[in-house]
């Protein structure tokens, strides 16, 4: 049994998504072989030595549920989102996790499977494919993690306060995984499926394109009071909710 999860959005003011998802990991999760969490773990994420920080008792917290899954016999595999694309390998040492890249092909009986967080197919948004590019870059990671953890977690705050003050002013075609784009990243790798978070809309689309066929699973983002993984138990995909 595999289980595929994104966009929790943890912080220490949303406290029902943490219960929701320590009550997962206590649970639910220890019945999967392996989880996956395709990306946005963390509302945002500073640096890694933010988890030896003072006032992080938070992601310690987060970091040592992992573990303890992970010490319990299932695996936990975490791909970058756009909010937490600074976690490290610091970090998943602590978790006992494996950082994974993206996109990420996993070979399962019946097809290979692709697992992206899915902001890099939102191409509609050309501003924040500028920005992704620009925070992506060896040069920008190097010279924010140089400043002082205090300074990354007041810059990572305004961040993310005009990255919700700039969505509410796109049209939501911006806001979704092109399908070109799509199509074509399917196709490169040869996949039967993918599955990937990031756009906030649940659901499962086919793909159909010069012979080519392909479902895409999108996963659900966590709320305070709900959350959702999806199971993959060998033969067919299932949804799950937590509430």
């Amino acid at each position: 049994m595999f289980h595929f999860l994104s966009d929790l959005h943890l912080s220490s003011e949303t406290p029902g998504i943490a219960r929701l998802f320590l009550d997962y990991l206590a649970f639910d999760a220890r019945a999967a072989e392996r989880i996956f969490i395709l990306g946005d773990l963390f509302e945002t994420w500073p640096g890694d030595d933010a988890i030896d920080d003072s006032e992080s008792d938070f992601a310690r917290g987060v970091a040592d549920a992992l573990c303890c899954l992970s010490d319990h016999g299932t695996g936990v595999s975490i791909l970058h989102g756009n909010r937490d694309f600074l976690l490290g390998e610091r970090f998943a040492e602590r978790a006992g996790a494996r950082l994974l890249p993206d996109p990420y092909l996993l070979s399962l009986p019946g097809g290979a499977l692709l697992l992206t967080h899915g902001d890099a197919l939102c191409i509609g948004d050309a501003d924040y494919q500028a920005y992704r590019e620009r925070v992506r870059a060896p040069a920008w990671r190097d010279a924010f993690l140089a400043r002082p953890l205090a300074e990354r977690k007041a810059i990572a705050a305004a961040m993310r306060r005009r990255s919700e003050a700039a969505k509410r002013g796109k049209a939501a075609p911006a806001m979704d995984v092109d399908a070109i784009a799509t199509n074509q990243l399917l196709r490169r790798h040869g996949a039967a499926a993918m599955i990937h978070g990031h756009t906030h809309r649940p659901g499962r689309h086919e793909h159909l394109a010069a012979g080519f066929r392909a479902e895409r699973w999108v996963l659900a983002d966590w709320r305070e009071d709900r959350g959702e993984y999806l199971a993959w138990d060998g033969r067919r995909f299932s949804r799950h909710a937590l509430a």
